[in-house]
This record gives structure tokens, sequence and C-alpha cells, in this order.
């Protein structure tokens, strides 16, 4: 039997892996648009790992703290581009501290998901014992460690700040790795960085000295037969033939109004988006586009005024074509929703969709029993947004669609529910122009991600840019310059395919957890025979 023995194994010099931890962050940083480096996701975690591993709890909590702040700091900077938001009326100096505020707190957040990993590897790394699991150490850490970072990404994702889970590290470059969300969603892919990091550590420094040095060449070559496997099944599912059917076409229209925020919601902007999106329309009507799809709050009103004021639904009647107008939607004076409005040819409103996640303090008071009255203060709104409901069906005069509003995006389960109800095809609305360009990089990536897992067609129409058209393998078919006045026309294509991840949902995380619980089995027999009393078998 090997002896397992655990040692310091130090891949760096003490002095230097903290230094090394937080440049691993930031080498995983620049896997994210607009960089695209994604090849270094696949060692990135390697300085974390050794840290984890070799070092004291301290330590590795503090080597957790550096590499999330060097990732989700360099990936969430761009969240610094709401400043100036003199537009809005506030000064120039508390702007710039809002913007900072905002900037550390959610890095803050998404380190604190490393910092939890990298202290719990520690913890398992040195009490861990051959007679507490059944498999080896060796082959316990890596399927833990896996097991932890995908459990605690799927926490995050269901709480009100998400945006940068590893799988985003590949989007929108690697298509080939990224065909494998249709069978988990992103665990498959987080999962398969995590375990060839993992694999890449134990061969380089050997978190465990065994007997058969051998072992460590098994490891590098186990990590290369992951990756290339990995990509080579990926590769077959992306040249799997989309055999789209002619009658399941639309062509889908897109406006994209560029209408600055500066301007966006005072009159100058008004009267712009009125003549931009009017405008674009008719032209896109008259070119005998099936469907034309706008932005999010491409006409920044009430619905009833864009009705009765505006005339728009005039506008519609008279060219016949439907329309996806995002616009506000009032239920009572008080209440408000950010919405798309399905629109048909007459003019008659058939489907509303409203935005399910809605971003803390920018568009609803976190703690609003607490912190609302004292922030209703120091705003000028005397209305409140409201989220939608998870369980929204979105009609279109084409079928049901899968309807997000800019960061519905970064959650999987908001297209997963609609796909699940009926929705053939995706249209994504954001505005965008709030943020640096970096932002608007990384939310078509999302969408990227998100068509993949549904295997279904996105279009996607935005303010300022990028607008875009993204096949179901996650190729780019079209994509808008960025601040610039555009419209286009594509055909996409009704689908009703159903993924393994459309199904099933996450089931590779339940496997993970079930084997760890397998794994860890002899554990819990020794604690439950300790705590009543019971001499363990020997």
């Amino acid at each position: 039997m090997d002896d397992y023995r655990m040692v310091k194994p130090y891949l760096f010099a003490d002095k230097n892996s903290l230094i090394l931890s937080l440049l691993g962050g930031i080498a995983m940083g620049l896997t994210v648009a607009p960089f695209n480096l994604f090849p270094l996701a696949f060692g990135a975690i390697i300085p974390l790992i050794s840290v984890a591993v070799g070092k004291n709890f301290f330590q590795a909590i503090l080597a957790g703290f550096l590499w999330g702040v060097g990732f989700h700091g360099l990936v969430l900077f761009w969240i610094t581009g709401i400043h100036p938001m003199t537009w809005m009326g506030v000064p120039w100096f508390y702007s710039i501290l809002i913007a900072l505020f905002c900037w550390l707190f959610i890095t803050g957040w998404g380190t604190l998901l490393v910092t939890i990993w990298a202290g719990a590897i520690n913890l398992l790394s040195r009490y861990i014992s051959p007679k507490f699991c059944l498999l080896s150490p060796p082959v316990t850490l890596p399927i833990a460690g896996v097991t932890l970072w995908c459990i605690l990404e799927t926490i995050w994702s269901n709480t009100p700040l998400w945006w940068s889970s590893l799988a985003l590290t590949q989007s929108p470059h690697n298509l080939y790795l990224l065909q494998l969300l249709k069978f988990s969603g992103t665990t498959t892919v987080t999962g398969i960085i995590v375990l060839v990091n993992f694999l890449f550590y134990q061969a380089i420094a050997g978190g465990f000295i065994v007997r058969n040095n051998g072992k460590k060449l098994v490891n590098i070559l186990l990590g290369i037969v992951i990756l290339f496997s990995t990509h080579c099944g990926g590769y077959a599912v992306y040249n799997k033939p989309l055999a789209e059917k002619p009658e399941q076409g639309i062509k889908v229209g897109i406006i994209q109004g560029n209408i600055p925020n500066e301007i966006k919601l005072e009159d100058p902007g008004f009267q712009r988006a009125i003549v931009n999106y009017t405008r674009g329309y008719i032209q896109l009507a008259r070119e005998g586009v099936d469907l034309v799809l706008t932005p999010e709050t491409a006409l920044p009103f009430f619905y009833d005024d864009i009705r009765e004021k505006i005339r728009f639904n005039q506008i519609i009647k008279q060219e016949k074509t439907p329309i996806i107008l995002g616009a506000f939607y009032s239920f009572n004076g008080e209440d408000y929703a950010n919405s798309l409005l399905s629109i048909n040819g007459e003019g008659k409103v058939i489907s509303r969709y409203d935005k399910i996640k809605l971003v803390p303090l920018g568009e609803y008071i976190p703690l609003e029993g607490f912190l609302g009255n004292i922030i209703r203060r120091l705003s000028p709104l005397d209305t409140r947004l409201v989220a939608g409901s998870n369980q929204q069906v979105f009609y279109t005069p084409f079928g049901k669609a899968i309807a997000a509003i800019c960061y519905d995006s970064a959650f999987s389960e908001v297209f997963r529910q609609q796909a699940l109800k009926g929705g053939e095809f995706i249209v994504s609305a954001a505005n965008n122009a709030h943020y640096n360009k970096n932002m608007p990089l990384q939310h078509h990536a999302l969408d990227v991600m998100r068509g993949i897992e549904m295997d279904r067609w996105v279009a996607r129409a935005t303010n300022t840019g990028y607008s875009a058209i993204i096949d179901p393998h996650g190729n780019t078919v079209w994509l808008s310059e960025l601040d610039k006045y555009q419209t286009h026309s594509h055909l996409i294509y009704r689908r009703q395919t159903a993924t393994f991840y459309l199904l099933w949902g996450d089931w590779l995380l339940k496997i993970l957890l079930a084997a760890n619980v397998v794994n860890f089995s002899p554990l819990a027999i020794y604690g439950f025979r300790n705590l009543t009393g019971k001499p363990a078998k020997k």
C-alpha cells in the first residue's frame, strides 16, 4: 500500500506565494473580455491551490482573498464607468465615491467566494486521511475542490449580485469547450477548469508524497487528456449541423438607437429616441422583416404615454409589422416595471415581459424595510421599480420566445424556465450605456453562453452596442458597432430542441455531491461511532 503523508508542497517561496496568488487572479481576469486570453484559465488557479494546500489557514484565506481581488476586481472594473453621474444631478466628487464603492463592494462579494473555497481546501488538505475516505487523498482533494467551487458558484448565482462565473472566461471565443454548457450549464465548464488546475498543480508540486513518483506524470497526462477530450467532445457538438427548417425562420430587424445616457432621460433624449426608433421601425418594416426588436427602454416612457401621446401604435397599424418594444409599464401610478412589450401588426399588446433580475441600488432598494425611507429622501423618484415573476411566458406573433432584459443575462435559470415553457428563440434587450466599453463585450459573452445552453438563436438589441445575432452554437453571425445608430435584419429560426441542461438542470453538481457523500462515508461512520461511544472497527 502506498504511504500517503502530508508535506509542505511549496511550489513557490513563502515570500512570493501571496503575490503570485494575486497575479494568478489577475491572469484569470485577463481571460475575460476585452482581453480574451482564455487559455490562461487552465493554469491561473495553480498559485492559489499551492497556498491553500501547503500553508496555514490564515495564509490560505489571505491568498483566496488576493486571488479574488485580482480576478473579480479586473473583470468587474467596468462598474466604475457609471462615473461621472453629473447628468443625474450627482456632484462629481460624490459620483466617483459612489463608483468606487460599487466596484469595491461587488469585487468583495465575488472575493468572498474564493476566500471561503481556499479556507475549506486548506482544512481538508490538512486533516484528510485515507481512513476517512474511500478514495486516496490525491484523488479526493481535486474532486472536493471542484465540487466546492461549483457549489459556491451555484449559491452566489442565487443572490442578487452575480456575474463572473469561471465559465465566463471561455466566452465567446472557446466555442468548442462552451458546447459542454448544453450538458449541465456553467458547472460543466467551471468544473473542468478547476479540475485541470488541480491536476497540473499536483503534477508540478505534488500535494502528497507517494512512493510511486510516476503519479506526478499521471496527473499531468490526465490533465492534458481531460483538456483534449472535452474540447474534442465540444468540437463534435459544435460541428453538428443545425438542420434548420425554412418554415421556422423569422426575419428579425434590430434597431440600435444610440441615445447617450447623459440625455436619455431629458427632453433631447426623449426626442431623439422617438425619431430614431420611429425611423428605424419604418425602415425595417418596409424592408420586409417579420419582427422588429428594440433595446431596453428604447422609448423611456410609460406605455400609456407611448400609445396615447406619442401614438407609436398608429405607426405600427400603418406598417403592420410586429415589434418587441422596450418601455416602462405602470401598474398603479406608484409601481412600474422595466418591460418588453410584444405588439402585433394591429398595434395591440399581446404579451409583456418584466425584467426579473433588478440591479441592487440602481433599480431597487435592498433591505427596503430598513433603508427605504432614507434612500427615498435622496431620490427624486416617487415611483418604485418592481421585478417580474419567474413564471412569465412571453408570446410573440411567431410563438413563444425567451426574453431577457440586461442583468437577466447573468442568470441561466431565467432562460431555462422560459425554455421549459416552450420558448423557441431568445430576445435579449439591454441599455449598456451606463458603463465602460468592457461591459458590453462581457454582456455579449453572457448571451453567447445562454444561447448555447438553451440551443436557441439569440437576437440582442442594445442602446449603444453591442447588438448581435448569435446562432445556437454560439457563433456571432452579426455584431454591431459601438456608439453608433444602426439597423440590421437577419434570419433566425425557432427551435424546439431540448438540451440535457434544459431538461435536467445542473445534474452534474448533484452527481458530484453524491460522489463526495459516498467518498466521505467512512468519516461519517467514524464520527457516529465516536458520538455514540461505540468503538470504531479496526
